[in-house]
């Protein structure tokens, strides 16, 4: 089965030259619109946002985009109409993966070039003792990559994958549907086991294991630092003089969030609990992260306001003290 060329530029709407700054935009402008806790389409939009995923997962990462770009520019230009086996990545030339996943969140593109899937090595074969006896020898375990949502790492979730392996018997490819089981606090990085779901094991040895990666899904709002969440917070000049409660979004909905009186730029106001669970019985914390924008456009009225404030005040942010 060819593998599906996946053009991750196409996917974010940005050109092939575009800039970190650009990408970063593109994925954060797609990612709110398509995030399934906002779209009135879940299942479309559950689709889109695994896609925006997994072209961010390759172009935001320099190492990942710079072998996506050599990958692209070493195949053919497109046939026309775009054929995706003008790039060489279906026919005999490529070596099909014995091994194909459905609804981790990452595509078999995703998973054959840039994924960690392990891929049985050379087969376990049956093995002889002494006297030519055989004897049973494990199956291999195989690994592949899971997508997980911020919210299924709060929350914890239940998850349904299709995984396609070679019969040992016939070299057909069965089908097999898992469930797997998302615990609340799981961590990017950690693995899910899925026990006898991979390589059969010969002369009556046991079957290895499947293994899931867990990448956490990238949140338009939200960047993770163990349990603890970062979020940037924009106020005004004089919300962040005086004081406010201004509203802020956490993985629980709506918060209101206090803001101190005479709060600068880059500081860190934290809304406790709001965060990833630690594992201990408890949650990290959510971090704002303070950006403070000034009005593009005033009117005559409100120069004339500002004028008077810089005449009146004695603030000088230049000065030593």
């Amino acid at each position: 089965m060819p593998v599906e060329f996946k053009n991750y530029y196409e996917v974010l709407g940005v050109p092939p030259d575009a800039t970190d700054a650009e990408i970063k935009k593109a994925f954060r402008n797609l990612a709110r619109k398509y995030h399934p806790d906002v779209a009135k389409d879940k299942a479309s939009a559950e689709r889109e946002f695994k896609a925006i995923n997994e072209a961010n997962e390759v172009l935001s990462d320099p190492e990942k985009r710079r072998k996506y770009d050599e990958l692209v520019a070493n195949r053919k230009p497109f046939a026309e109409g775009g054929n995706q086996e003008a790039y060489g990545f279906g026919g005999a030339e490529e070596a099909e993966p014995e091994f194909h996943f459905g609804g981790t969140g990452f595509s078999d593109f995703f998973e054959e070039f840039f994924g960690s899937r392990g891929r049985p090595s050379g087969g376990a074969g049956r093995r002889r003792g002494r006297g030519g006896a055989p004897f049973a020898q494990r199956g291999q375990d195989i690994e592949g990559d899971i997508l997980v949502t911020l919210e299924e790492a709060l929350r914890g979730s239940t998850r349904t994958i299709d995984l396609r392996r070679p019969d040992p018997r016939t070299g057909e490819l069965v089908e097999e549907r898992l469930q797997v089981k998302i615990p609340p606090g799981i961590r990017e990085g950690q693995r899910i086991r899925l026990a006898g779901k991979g390589e059969e094991g010969v002369g009556g040895g046991e079957a290895g294991h499947l293994y899931l990666r867990v990448k956490y899904a990238k949140h338009p709002d939200f960047h993770v630092q163990g349990a603890d969440l970062y979020a940037d917070l924009d106020l005004a000049p004089w919300e962040a003089v005086l004081g406010a409660a201004v509203p802020i979004q956490t993985l629980d909905g709506t918060a209101s969030l206090k803001i101190p009186a005479g709060t600068s730029a880059e500081q860190r106001i934290r809304l406790r609990g709001k965060g990833l669970p630690t594992g201990r019985g408890g949650r990290g914390d959510l971090y704002a992260v303070v950006s403070i924008q000034v009005p593009a456009h005033v009117t005559p009225e409100q120069k004339a306001l500002w004028e008077r404030l810089a005449q009146t005040s004695r603030f000088n942010p230049r000065s030593p003290s």
